[in-house]
């Protein structure tokens, strides 16, 4: 489509090579990170030595067809077609590994910049859940292959989103201050509890101590992005008989992805407002990408019902809270309409999830799902609150 203003596109991707989560891991990590191994003819990707499914094929070539599941994902399958039909797939391009080759075909899309994130990657945290260390380490050797083939902030045009976790917060402090040298624009978080704490079973972002982390973002003024992944939400599921494990390319029962579906990402932005993050640290900037929109009402609704029975637990509106620290991108079959009434438009943002199957096929399409915005309002969204996210004025 043909914009007076280039888009920003906050949810980007890459297909990493095999090598991406080795290739600067230490040798004393092998077994406890992340390993690639060949079963016949077949790629497979181990966290600490067991079996990930997460990605069926880690080689990603073939690879699907950009866009190619839209008409699932808008619930507009035609009549007599089997969803799963609708997958196609193409050799891997050169635009999916090379940051020169994707530059050029951001120019053809008519994009100035994208956020860039893991695909492979969104599983190993919770692959490695177990072992804090390995955590902390592996995702150190990830994000230098980041820098390396992709950067953190290419030409100003590709923002490469380094991951982070907050399981050990001394060496994720470190990880920011290494960050930030490399010149990282924004960082990646899972959407779930934090690995650690008393019997392994997981803490909230806002455990105290936690604010060493939080406080080293906000000084080096690092946003956030909460990103889809493995969350580790299947237990859900699990206690309906379900899976305990996260498969998503594989056909899923319908209880399990209700159940489980945008809960982690409503969770996490709950963690953060009941215990007092947003509070402690107003200066926060927190997006939400790949996560939907549809759970901000509810959480929002839920919270205010909270604050008012229990108006000594919250020193602030949390709706107002949500409102001045998290930026959400939602999916582009959803009502952004009433998204941008509940938390403002300033604080919605253009993701076309480019060049997964369940995206857009061309990014830039995104405008037309915003007819209930006026041309001002169809630039914050597409360009300006993306922006600002990163460079706050």
């Amino acid at each position: 489509m043909d914009l007076d203003f280039p888009p920003i596109d906050a949810d980007n991707h890459y297909y990493e090579p095999v090598d991406a989560c080795t290739r600067h891991l230490p040798k004393e990590f092998a077994r406890r990170g992340v390993r690639v191994v060949q079963d016949g003819k077949r790629t497979l990707v181990l966290h600490a030595d067991k079996v990930s499914y997460f990605i069926p094929n880690p080689t990603f070539d073939p690879i699907i067809v950009a866009g190619c599941l839209d008409p699932m994902f808008r619930g507009q399958v035609p009549d007599g077609v089997n969803p799963r039909d609708l997958t196609q797939v193409e050799p891997l391009k050169s635009e999916y590994r090379d940051r020169d080759a994707r530059l050029a075909v951001m120019d053809e899309q008519g994009l100035d910049a994208v956020w860039m994130f893991p695909t492979l990657a969104c599983g190993v945290e919770q692959g490695l859940r177990h072992d804090v260390e390995a955590t902390m380490v592996q995702l150190h050797a990830f994000n230098r292959w980041l820098d390396d083939d992709w950067g953190f902030d290419h030409d100003g045009r590709i923002i490469g989103v380094p991951m982070l976790s907050l399981a050990d917060p001394a060496a994720a402090v470190a990880e920011v201050e290494w960050l930030v040298g490399r010149g990282a624009r924004v960082v990646h978080l899972r959407p779930a509890p934090v690995p650690g704490g008393p019997d392994g079973r997981g803490r909230s972002f806002g455990d105290p101590a936690f604010d060493v982390v939080w406080a080293a973002l906000v000084e080096a003024d690092l946003p956030v992005a909460f990103h889809l992944g493995d969350s580790g939400y299947n237990h859900v599921a699990a206690m309906w008989g379900g899976r305990d494990f996260f498969e998503p390319f594989t056909p899923p029962d319908p209880l399990e992805r209700l159940l489980v579906s945008d809960r982690a990402i409503h969770d996490t932005i709950g963690s953060l407002v009941c215990h007092g993050v947003f509070t402690r640290f107003p200066d926060l900037r927190v997006a939400s990408v790949e996560n939907g929109s549809d759970w901000v009402h509810a959480l929002t609704k839920r919270l205010k019902k909270l604050a008012n029975q229990l108006p000594k637990s919250f020193a602030e509106d949390p709706a107002d809270q949500i409102r001045r620290n998290v930026w959400v991108a939602p999916y582009f079959e959803e009502d952004v309409r009433k998204l941008a009434d509940t938390i403002g438009v300033d604080r919605v943002l253009f993701g076309s999830d480019w060049p997964h199957g369940e995206g857009l096929a061309e990014p830039v399409d995104f405008v037309k799902e915003l007819h209930a915005f006026d041309g001002p309002e169809q630039r914050r969204i597409m360009r300006d609150n993306a922006h600002d996210f990163l460079r706050p004025s």
